[in-house]
């Protein structure tokens, strides 16, 4: 392993191991949201609100474990980096279409902070880095670090987002959805 990553290992295993858990997390929290009330356009907001949350989360573990593995220089990872960080730019584009496309949800502005503004910052932070790896190796780790402990800090964001939207929203919208078709049955009755 290159010198520079051995420095790096107790702070990409942390992280690691948190997008780790943390994609485990989203499963079982979709898995209960899904035994709920149902929503109309529930599927493109979750393609909108939620996918992009595991992107991230998935995204952060595929750059730790980059990290971990023992390259003897610095250009594999740096084009790895590049690479991951001009997917993820892509990625966003996709992101705000279906933010734009689905009806079930207004983004307010702390949306387009977390899920656009922000995971633009963190994969084009992961693209200066690639470029600037080969003359600036120590700031390069710097950026892949900060970019990687970014996506998982959206991530967190993003999934409270929308675990509290699910208990605190959608779920009032079906118990008023119900009471209003109990009243609607007794009226007919």
């Amino acid at each position: 392993m290159m010198p520079e990553f051995a420095e790096w290992e107790t702070f990409y295993v942390i992280v690691g191991a948190s997008a780790g858990a943390l994609i485990g997390l989203q499963f079982v929290v979709l898995a209960l949201i899904a035994e709920g009330p149902s929503v109309r356009g529930a599927a493109e907001t979750s393609a909108a609100f939620l996918t992009p949350t595991i992107v991230h989360f998935a995204t952060a573990l595929l750059l730790s474990a980059f990290v971990s593995v023992p390259w003897q220089t610095l250009s594999p990872p740096a084009i790895i980096w590049g690479l991951i960080g001009l997917g993820g730019l892509a990625y966003t584009v996709i992101v705000v279409r279906r933010m734009r496309r689905q009806a079930a949800y207004k983004p307010q502005f702390e949306d387009w902070l977390f899920h656009v503004l922000l995971a633009i910052a963190a994969y084009l932070i992961l693209v200066l880095s690639a470029v600037a790896a080969p003359s600036y190796t120590h700031e390069a780790l710097l950026g892949v670090g900060a970019s990687t402990l970014l996506l998982l800090f959206i991530g967190i964001h993003n999934a409270w987002d929308a675990v509290s939207y699910n208990v605190f929203v959608t779920r009032q919208i079906a118990v008023t959805e119900r009471g209003r078709g109990e009243i609607s049955a007794k009226k007919k009755s």
